[in-house]
């Protein structure tokens, strides 16, 4: 047996393993102004350089200490077929209350509410609300 063929079980039962941590949810979207923050306040340099940040919702605001932490998220479904990137997963970093943020969201009661950058980089379009898969 060839080295590949002994790799190739071993990385299907880790890719396997990794997927099935994760959690399903909504997500909406939010648009500037992105500041004062209830995590950091003013503090700019609270926003990573790529720009894919989110606030988050109440289940997993965890009272503050969802702060900082970053999230893996992909679009697994919208209402409008061919809307989600499915081959997209992006990281994000929590930055805020989605109750709380500056601007509204695109819809209320979402698991996470992304920055533009960050909804813009898994979906086509702009509906209101996608169906998630996430994982901190």
């Amino acid at each position: 047996m060839s080295n590949h063929q002994l790799l190739l079980p071993w990385l299907f039962l880790l890719f396997s393993f990794h997927f099935s941590q994760a959690d399903v949810g909504t997500a909406a979207t939010y648009t500037p102004p992105y500041i004062p923050t209830a995590c950091y306040g003013n503090l700019a340099s609270q926003f990573p350089s790529s720009n894919l940040f989110a606030a988050a919702g109440e289940g997993i605001w965890d009272n503050g200490a969802a702060c900082g932490r970053q999230y893996l998220i992909k679009c697994i479904s919208v209402a409008a077929p061919s809307t989600c990137i499915l081959d997209q997963t992006i990281q994000v970093k929590i930055v805020e209350r989605a109750q709380t943020s500056a601007s509204r969201p695109s819809r209320g009661g979402t698991t996470v509410v992304l920055s533009t950058t960050a909804f813009g980089s898994i979906v086509n379009g702009s509906p209101a609300t996608i169906n998630i898969e996430f994982q901190q």
